[in-house]
C-alpha cells in the first residue's frame, strides 16, 4: 500500500505537469496571461500554513469592465499525502511549500482574459489558489516530524485566502464561481456551501468542479484502494471535522466516505456542474488499476494504449464508465440547477487548457464545447445542461492523454501531447 500511496500522490502531480509543461494551442496566438503570486501576509495569525510551515499564496487577475464584481476562483489540484513519509516528501516540493512554487502562474482556458478564448468569464476577476497542504484544503491538525512540525492546515488556507480576497472585492461580488481541478476539483465538492456563505445574500453563486469526482470504485483486484487511501489521509489530517455534518451523520460509522464526492454531493445546496471524463485516466490507473492491484503488469500496455486493451479489460473501463453514470443518475434526473459534461475522453483536467476548453478542436458532446456547456449552465441559457457522452470509442473530438483511437480528430500537436502523456505514465509505472 505505501508503494500506492506515492504513486497516486506523486502521479497526480505528474499529470498536472504534463498539462502545465504543455503549450496549448492558443487560437489566437494568446500564450496566455502570467500573474503574479501574492503571499497571504495575514495567514500566520490564522494558523494556516503549507506543510513546511510556509505562507499559502494565490494569484489574482484583476477583472474589468462588465466583469468587475465577478469572480471566478479556481482550486489548483495536485494530488494526496495521506501519511508521514509521503507527507514530508510532499513538504519538500512546490506541492507542500510555497517556497518552491513558481512566482507567476500562466491563466489559460477558464483562466483566460480573452473574449475569443473564454466568452463567459473573460473579463471576471480571477484567482488560482495555490495547493500546499495535500488533502483538499480540508485538514487541521499538525504533527511533529522529529525535529520539526508538518502542518495540515489546508480548511484554514482556504479561510485566510477568502478572508484576503473580501476587502480585495470578493465581499461585494455578483456573480461568483468557484471551481477546481483533480484534488482542486474535489475540494469544490468539499468548499462549495462554505464559499456561498461568505458572499452576499444577492449574489448569484455556483460551483463547478473538473476531474475531481472520484468515485469508491472496486478495483480489478476487488479492492477498494481508493476508500482505503482516503481513510488514512482523513484520519492523519484531522479532515472529518471539515466534512459536511449532514453527511457524516448520514455515513455513520463511516464518515469519511464523505470526502467522496459521489457521496457528498446530494447535501450540497448551491448549484454544482460535474465536468469528468467518464474514462478519466487517474482514476483508470489509480482507482480501477492501482498498481497493488496489477503486480504483474498486465495492464501495462493497456494503460500506455487504450488500442492494445484485451476485451475484458474494455470491459473493466466501460463497467467504470457504468459505474461513475450510476453515482451520477440521481443529480442527473433530479437536480434541477446542476449541470454536467461527461465525455468518453482518456483525460484528466479539461477546463484550464485552452485546446479543450474552447477552441476549434475542442472536445463536443452534441457539437457543444466545454465552454459553451458551462456557460449556458451558468447563464440559465438552456433548461436542463446536462450533457453526457456515448462510450468509447464514438467521440472522435478527444484530446486523449494517452491514445485511445488512430482515427481520433485531434489538434495539430495533440500526438506530442499524447506521447508526452504516455512517457509520464509509463515512467511513473516503473519508479
Amino acid at each position: 500500500m505505501k508503494t500506492t500511496t506515492r504513486l497516486l500522490d506523486l502521479t497526480a502531480a505528474m499529470v498536472l505537469l504534463v498539462y502545465a509543461g504543455l503549450s496549448p494551442p492558443i487560437v489566437s496566438g494568446d500564450p496566455g496571461r502570467r500573474v503574479s503570486m501574492t503571499l497571504v501576509r495575514g495567514a500566520a495569525a490564522l494558523g494556516a500554513f503549507c506543510l513546511d510551515g510556509s505562507l499559502p499564496a494565490y494569484h489574482l487577475d484583476r477583472g474589468f469592465g462588465a466583469g468587475s464584481d465577478n469572480w471566478l476562483l479556481q482550486f489548483e489540484g495536485g494530488g494526496w499525502c495521506n501519511d508521514v513519509p509521503s507527507c514530508r516528501d510532499r513538504s519538500k516540493t512546490h506541492r507542500g511549500s510555497t517556497r518552491f512554487m513558481t512566482k507567476t502562474a500562466v491563466f489559460t482556458g477558464i483562466l483566460s482574459n480573452n473574449a475569443s478564448l473564454n466568452p463567459d468569464f473573460y473579463n471576471w476577476n480571477k484567482v488560482r489558489l495555490r495547493y500546499c497542504d495535500g488533502a483538499s484544503f480540508a485538514g487541521d491538525t499538525q504533527v511533529g516530524n522529529g525535529t520539526s512540525m508538518l502542518y495540515f492546515r489546508g480548511q484554514r488556507i482556504w479561510n485566510a485566502i477568502i478572508l484576503d480576497l473580501l476587502p480585495k472585492g470578493l465581499a461585494k461580488a455578483d456573480k461568483a464561481l468557484l471551481t477546481g481541478c483533480s484534488a482542486g476539483g474535489l475540494s469544490t465538492f468539499l468548499h462549495c456551501d462554505n464559499f456561498t456563505s461568505y458572499l452576499p445574500k444577492t449574489a448569484d453563486v455556483k460551483c463547478m468542479s473538473d476531474a475531481g469526482f472520484f468515485l469508491d470504485a472496486i478495483d480489478v483486484a476487488s479492492n477498494r484502494t481508493m476508500r482505503h487511501f482516503y481513510n488514512q489521509l482523513v484520519s492523519l489530517q484531522g479532515v472529518q471535522k471539515n466534512l459536511d455534518p449532514n453527511c457524516t451523520r448520514a455515513f455513520y460509522p463511516e464518515p469519511s466516505l464523505c470526502f467522496f464526492p459521489q457521496y457528498a454531493l446530494r447535501f450540497i445546496k448551491t448549484p454544482m456542474f460535474i465536468l469528468n471524463s467518464a474514462y478519466d485516466v487517474f482514476q483508470f490507473h489509480h482507482g480501477l488499476v492501482p498498481p497493488s492491484a496489477d503486480p504483474t503488469g498486465r495492464w501495462n500496455r493497456c494503460k500506455l494504449n487504450v488500442t492494445a486493451c484485451n476485451p475484458h479489460q474494455l470491459d473493466a473501463l466501460q463497467g467504470f464508465r457504468t459505474d461513475m453514470l450510476g453515482a451520477l443518475m440521481n443529480f442527473f434526473r433530479n437536480s434541477t440547477r446542476g449541470g454536467m459534461f461527461i465525455n468518453s475522453c482518456f483525460d484528466h483536467c479539461q477546463s484550464a487548457l485552452q485546446e479543450t476548453w474552447l477552441s476549434p478542436t475542442s472536445p463536443r458532446i452534441h457539437n457543444m464545447t466545454i465552454a459553451n456547456t458551462v456557460g449556458d449552465w451558468y447563464f440559465g441559457r438552456g433548461e436542463d445542461v446536462k450533457e453526457i457522452d456515448c462510450p468509447y470509442p464514438c467521440d472522435k473530438t478527444c484530446h486523449n492523454l494517452i491514445p485511445a483511437s488512430t482515427t481520433d480528430s485531434l489538434a495539430p500537436n495533440a500526438p506530442d501531447r499524447k506521447s508526452l502523456g504516455s512517457q509520464v505514465f509509463q515512467n511513473d509505472l516503473i519508479s
